[in-house]
């Protein structure tokens, strides 16, 4: 690869690292053409960017971000055939990686960057794949702040008539 290709991309690596909040290092090698293209597939349905590396480009952007310290454990997993997988869903591939597992023994997860968290190992799929997402977890806080407000509706509803007679009676009451 000629050095004007590499500063190139380095420089989009440099952009996906720096705008994605999460991304997932594979090994897809030994996968057939076939299988290759229906993980991708599978990446594309869900909005997962698949991009095939070189590990010494990976890191160089890396490195060369402000904050470019805090991917110094990944640089172990950049090694040998490397996939890196960008997402704005933070489970997502890890759920891709599950289902596609099922079928094949491939892509092997190396490491995962999830908001400043970092996952070594292939064992860390399933723990990656049962994160909430962030639109799961605003659905937990509203359904959480909604309950007591429909406790009082349910009450003030189902009590109404004892509501109103309470009002009324403490309305007639002698002073």
């Amino acid at each position: 690869m000629k050095k004007e290709k590499k500063v190139e991309v380095v420089e989009l690596l440099k952009d996906k690292f720096a705008n994605t909040p999460f991304f997932y290092i594979t090994d897809a090698s030994k996968l057939t053409v076939k299988e290759v293209n229906q993980f991708r597939t599978m990446c594309f349905e869900k909005g997962i960017e698949m991009k095939v590396v070189k590990n010494t480009l990976a890191k160089i952007a890396m490195e060369s971000l402000d904050n470019g310290d805090m991917y110094a454990p990944l640089f172990d997993a950049l090694k040998g055939p490397t996939a890196i997988l960008f997402t704005d869903t933070a489970n997502a591939p890890g759920k891709i990686l599950r289902e596609f597992r099922k079928t094949s023994d491939r892509p092997i997860l190396k490491a995962a960057y999830i908001e400043e968290s970092i996952y070594v190992g292939d064992e860390q799929i399933e723990a990656l794949a049962d994160l909430k997402s962030k639109e799961d977890l605003l659905g937990d806080v509203i359904l959480l702040l909604q309950s007591p407000i429909k406790n009082v509706i349910g009450a003030l509803q189902s009590g109404g008539n004892k509501l109103s007679g309470l009002l009324k009676a403490l309305e007639e009451r002698p002073a």
